[in-house]
């Protein structure tokens, strides 16, 4: 078989992974955030104020798994080991006793008493890229932000997505009454006051993720069910549905095994920026002290810090750039899955 054939033994999918493979930006930016997002996952390995591992005469501890009151190191209070006291620590490295600390010694929530300048400090051996307004280390609150605003964003995109493909299916599939009946009800939903919506809201309930999932998710997936009713309604049309139909299948195997795999590119395509626009949907909420609970690291609680204190340019600065960094990987991967997903793309 000659070269020239190869290409075309491929399926269509493989073909496509060829081409977003031959876009260089768009796919390494699918390696550096992957490989962020796993990360991530692992936080507390990477950051956190407990020891992954301790000896202490003769005896081996883990105070990921469990609390340990600070008698059974040598301490004097029942209370839960402060490691980053400098008598523990003194105690932990006396003799054979040894401790391994994760690369960064603070958690989401630990509050930096030995700080040798008031708060927010600036950046120094200890906290390497300072500490809030609070105390708290910005490189963990960064760690645990990162993970929360890419977490929800990808549930965010997943509920979307389902309540998006759904939705466009039945209009474009049916169409008549039913896509009639789709359309107005979709006017009338998106004049709603999402905002003003959210408020309310957050005024009744107890600010956390879950809430603020249901909500954005209630709005979020109008846009994409449009991109899939235009996909229906012309794939609907097409041959292959017909010889379907006279095989006598029913509308929902028709649905599911011959037009959604055949309407799935606008789906997939905006996926990245879907998942950029609910990470920015979260921070600007945050920002606003509509988001997540008080305490719980997140990006847009850092730029309101970094606003409140205009000083302290490290807030800013660092929390700016992991976030521009985040979308900027999303788009040149939304870029990259575009160019791969259109038909008019010479093939691989």
């Amino acid at each position: 078989m000659s070269s020239s054939t190869k290409p075309a033994s491929l399926s269509p999918s493989r073909r496509a992974w060829q081409r977003f493979k031959r876009n260089r930006l768009g796919f390494w930016s699918l390696v550096l955030f992957c490989t962020l997002v796993v990360l991530s996952l692992f936080a507390e390995v990477l950051s956190n104020d407990k020891p992954l591992l301790v000896r202490y005469n003769g005896s081996y501890y883990l105070p990921l798994a469990h609390d340990y009151p600070e008698t059974t190191f040598g301490g004097d209070f029942q209370t839960s080991t402060d490691y980053l006291d400098p008598y523990i620590r003194e105690k932990l490295g006396a003799g054979d006793n040894w401790a391994i600390y994760p690369p960064n010694p603070y958690g989401s929530r630990t509050l930096n008493y030995f700080a040798r300048e008031p708060n927010p400090s600036r950046p120094t051996r200890e906290n390497w890229l300072g500490t809030d307004d609070r105390g708290r280390d910005l490189l963990a609150q960064l760690v645990y932000g990162f993970r929360l605003n890419v977490l929800f964003g990808l549930a965010l995109t997943f509920m979307g997505v389902v309540i998006g493909v759904i939705t466009g299916a039945i209009q474009g599939f049916f169409g008549g009454k039913t896509d009639l009946t789709f359309q107005r009800f979709i006017e009338i939903w998106s004049s709603m006051p999402e905002l003003y919506l959210l408020i309310i809201f957050s005024a009744l309930f107890s600010p956390s993720i879950s809430l603020l999932l249901i909500l954005l998710s209630l709005f979020g997936w109008m846009g994409l069910s449009d991109y899939v009713r235009a996909e229906f309604l012309r794939n609907r049309q097409l041959d292959y549905v017909r010889a379907a139909r006279a095989m006598g299948l029913s509308n929902w195997q028709i649905i599911w095994r011959h037009v959604l795999p055949n309407s799935l590119t606008p789906v997939v395509t905006f996926l990245p920026f879907r998942m950029s626009a609910a990470i920015l949907a979260l921070t600007s909420l945050d920002f606003l002290g509509l988001g997540v609970p008080p305490g719980t690291p997140s990006l847009g609680e850092l730029l309101s810090q970094g606003k409140n204190s205009i000083d302290a340019w490290w807030i800013s600065l660092s929390t700016f750039a992991v976030l521009v960094i985040t979308l900027l990987l999303l788009t040149f991967m939304g870029d990259a899955l575009r160019d791969a997903l259109d038909p008019r793309k010479a093939d691989v």
